[in-house]
């Protein structure tokens, strides 16, 4: 049977090709290790999906860029934008990738804001020495964008209801509080211990500031976890991050 007509970019994926490449398109980073995270999580992805071409484009900082990525590949593709918010990138950077393509090109929803998500970062705070009874900031990326703010404002809900404690949201870039800032005020309130959960899913700039902030425990990032893989070919399927208010 010949695949499906591909459509014009920004069409229903389903109307791809059903092999139609995948392209995990991830913040760049010039730290190493999160460039091996990144790696890892489309090598678990290209696992899950048996005959289809995965890649890894990057947003910003390294290359390969998304742009060239789906040159190389050379044929219509998904895009999953590995961001745990909407914001500047996912409305505009790759709509425009998108239209520019040589061929169609399908721009999904970001893995995040994901419920499953949460259950990694508070598996990360547990190995990093939280105790129930800590206060918690929930370090994010941060951004201009309201959409983000919203999607963290969710992230922050989740999170509190799996620690039941006071949870409140910190930016590492373009709004406040800082996370040093948000520990301070905790701290100022009587908080005896402060966690701080690492909102981030690979190494790089943003997390190593989070090691700044002046928390008791500081957690490592989301990480290469089976969630991220569920988050990933759940928007490939066609099945979009959660409705935010």
């Amino acid at each position: 049977m010949p695949p499906t007509p591909a459509p014009a970019p920004g069409a229903p994926a389903a109307q791809l090709p059903v092999d139609a490449p995948v392209v995990i398109a991830a913040h760049g980073t010039e730290v190493q290790a999160g460039l091996r995270t990144v790696e890892a999580m489309a090598e678990r992805v290209s696992a899950a999906m048996p005959g289809r071409r995965v890649r890894v484009g990057y947003l910003d900082v390294v290359g390969p860029t998304v742009g060239e990525t789906l040159a190389a590949l050379d044929a219509p593709a998904v895009v999953v934008p590995l961001l745990l918010a909407p914001g500047y990138h996912v409305d505009v950077d790759l709509p425009a990738v998108a239209a520019a393509a040589a061929h169609p090109v399908v721009c999904t929803g970001p893995v995040g804001p994901d419920e499953r998500l949460l259950d990694v970062v508070l598996r990360r705070l547990l190995e990093a020495g939280y105790t129930r009874g800590d206060a918690v900031v929930l370090g994010a990326a941060g951004s201009s964008s309201p959409r983000s703010a919203r999607a963290t404002a969710q992230a922050v809900r989740w999170l509190a209801e799996r620690t039941g404690a006071e949870v409140v949201a910190a930016y590492a870039s373009a709004t406040p509080p800082t996370p040093a800032e948000a520990v301070t005020r905790l701290r100022a309130g009587g908080a005896r211990r402060v966690a701080l959960a690492t909102y981030l899913l690979a190494p790089g700039y943003f997390a190593e500031r989070m090691h700044d902030s002046g928390a008791d425990v500081v957690s490592a990032p989301i990480g290469d976890a089976p969630e991220v893989t569920a988050a990933i070919l759940d928007r490939v399927a066609g099945i979009g991050p959660v409705a935010l208010p």
